[in-house]
């Protein structure tokens, strides 16, 4: 009979401490992963969040772009995450964002963001694009085409950040393609910068959003 309540004894501590693990789960607060917007460099403010990760390195940008990988011709793509936290649209002007940049000596430039279709080309030909040339037959054939950077567009678009409204309580993420000149030295100290936000039902302008690239 003691056997038999020390049996039951340990088989209830064992039940008690397998509840306890699985009653703390929900308890403990979970931590954002490293890639994470979560966990990125971000400015918040009126229920908009907007959050960057900068692919400096090149074997990380190969990784996700593969042959169009944008850094082997000195352009920095930047993965932008756009989260709306309120219960209305928000509408981004996609014409004025940029990239600020600072360099050692003071100087500051503002860099605009190049189409999918611009990066293909200057990876298709980072000597620059070849001249046209001038075909008399056949008829109907258009000339200028370049199968080569058309292959690389159509990898670089489906990433690429095509937003004109964050819908509510929605998130939208994609690449947008910075040229640096090859000095990717510069992305520690630059900036993503948008400059008009709107609350789209009120068309109420939100102040400018800032981001910090560099750690």
């Amino acid at each position: 009979m003691m056997r038999t309540l020390s049996l039951v004894a340990v088989v209830l501590l064992a039940c008690g401490g397998v509840s306890a693990q699985t009653n703390s789960g929900p308890d403990t607060p979970a931590r954002p992963a490293a890639n994470s917007p979560a966990s990125l460099p971000q400015d918040r403010h009126e229920g908009l969040t907007v959050s960057a990760d900068s692919y400096t390195e090149s074997g990380r940008a190969k990784d996700k772009f593969g042959k169009a990988n944008p850094v082997q011709v000195g352009i920095l793509p930047v993965e932008v995450f756009l989260t709306n936290e309120t219960t209305k649209p928000i509408r981004i002007d996609m014409s004025t964002i940029q990239l600020e940049v600072y360099f050692q000596n003071g100087r500051h430039q503002d860099v605009d963001w190049l189409a999918p279709e611009e990066v293909a080309m200057a990876i298709a030909h980072p000597g620059g694009p070849p001249a046209p040339r001038s075909r008399r037959f056949p008829i109907g054939i258009p000339t200028g085409a370049d199968k080569k950077a058309d292959k690389l567009a159509e990898i670089l678009r489906p990433l690429s950040l095509d937003v004109d409204i964050v819908p509510p309580l929605g998130t939208i993420r994609g690449f947008l393609f910075f040229d640096l000149n090859h000095d990717m030295s510069l992305a520690e100290g630059a900036s993503l910068y948008l400059p008009d936000v709107t609350s789209v039902p009120t068309k109420k302008p939100l102040m400018f959003f800032e981001v910090a690239l560099g750690k």
